[in-house]
């Protein structure tokens, strides 16, 4: 006779196990412990054969008569239950293994790993925000260009243009690290080629009139925080580097004897090693912070830990408090300075300022320049551009800048 629900509830445990029969195979084994299975008898290839359906609560009544009457109709197509559980579970495990997310963690560590630490935190915090929980569990293999693409459009919907555009270069290099690895047949996201909005582009500020140029230096000189944050500031436009780059900035990279410092490849954007000529004002600026910071591993310590520097907020947060907000000047904006007054006013030549930007330059045969490229003209530059900054400040001091040109340097 048929159980029902509430004899299926009530059941009790006895000293041993004992089984109460649903029929057509299907009973309840209620063991000592309390633990209630369901469980099927059948036989397959004229041997006796167990199914484990599963344990009750969790499994109803309802639900297992349900998973019984799917295993007779697998053994009338002649495929036995339990072999056919096994060979889902598998699958199932072994699409787990090869899921978007497990693989994309894999490449992050195997890919990644040169990489700064904050490039390896963004693109680390941007799939687990914005592709993980959409994507994450799904095979890599099972993954399609419609399944990214609606990923991609909710990023899209909150006005993060730029931030999809990189989503999709990220999704697309977990990819080609799957097609490499055995585990993907083919890029998807290369299907999504102009599907998504065109991101428009955004300039950092910039101050580059020359009498501005010159109040600012002025303001540097007034900054009334820690001798960390103004040595930056005062750095930031004679060196005119990536704020990362400065920010990271060892005591081991400076070279004081040949006046210069040499940032090694794995720290820089383009993955090349770089080297910035130091002009007389920048050595005597670092030579001064040397006492405070030099007995520690970056030029620029953070003020919450001395193992690490300064934060991306440092030279930011102490030019909002002289005065200059993010759509005035940002730290990057030193870059636009230095490359726009030393062409068009010192009349440098291109080359030379790209080179010293460590833009990816090549010359007239397609090669890139080397890290030394150029660099006797480039030392040349620094110095003057150092000179041209104290020119602009004596200038505002006066309250008469004046943007004279320097002459041609071919």
């Amino acid at each position: 006779m048929p159980l029902s629900a509430t004899q299926v509830d009530k059941a009790k445990p006895l000293e041993k196990d004992y089984k109460m029969s649903d029929g057509s195979g299907l009973y309840l084994l209620v063991k000592p412990s309390g633990a209630k299975y369901w469980r099927m008898k059948y036989r397959f290839a004229n041997k006796e054969r167990l199914l484990a359906i599963g344990v009750y609560p969790d499994i109803s009544l309802k639900d297992a008569r349900i998973a019984r009457d799917e295993a007779r109709k697998q053994l009338a197509q002649g495929i036995d239950p339990s072999a056919e559980k096994q060979a889902r579970k598998l699958a199932s495990n072994e699409a787990a293994a090869n899921s978007f997310e497990v693989i994309a963690r894999e490449w992050l560590a195997v890919k990644m790993y040169d990489k700064s630490e904050s490039h390896r935190d963004r693109t680390r915090n941007a799939l687990e925000k914005d592709l993980f929980p959409y994507i994450g569990k799904k095979p890599i293999s099972e993954l399609t260009p419609l399944d990214l693409l609606a990923t991609l459009r909710r990023i899209e919907k909150r006005g993060a243009i730029e931030t999809a555009h990189r989503a999709k270069q990220t999704a697309g290099q977990v990819l080609r690290y799957a097609i490499a690895t055995g585990r993907a047949e083919r890029d998807i996201s290369a299907d999504l080629k102009g599907a998504l909005k065109n991101p428009v582009t955004k300039h950092f500020p910039a101050i580059t009139e020359p009498a501005e140029v010159g109040r600012l230096l002025l303001a540097i000189d007034g900054y009334t925080g820690t001798n960390i944050v103004k040595a930056a500031l005062q750095l930031s436009p004679l060196l005119f580097c990536r704020p990362g780059e400065l920010r990271h900035l060892e005591w081991s990279e400076i070279d004081f004897d040949n006046a210069r410092i040499e940032i090694p490849a794995e720290k820089m954007k383009m993955r090349e090693a770089h080297i910035i000529p130091l002009s007389k004002q920048a050595q005597a600026i670092l030579e001064e912070l040397h006492p405070l910071t030099g007995h520690l591993k970056y030029v620029f310590p953070s003020p919450r830990g001395q193992s690490r520097p300064l934060s991306e907020n440092g030279v930011r947060t102490a030019l909002r408090a002289l005065g200059y907000d993010n759509d005035t000047l940002t730290p990057h904006g030193f870059r636009a300075m230095a490359r726009t007054l030393l062409d068009e006013v010192l009349g440098y030549r291109i080359e030379w300022i790209e080179q010293q930007l460590a833009h990816a330059v090549k010359d007239a045969n397609g090669r890139a320049y080397n890290r030394t490229k150029h660099l006797p003209q480039r030392t040349d530059m620094m110095q003057r551009w150092a000179e041209y900054l104290d020119t602009l400040r004596l200038s505002a001091s006066n309250n008469n800048v004046i943007p004279a040109k320097f002459g041609s340097r071919a």
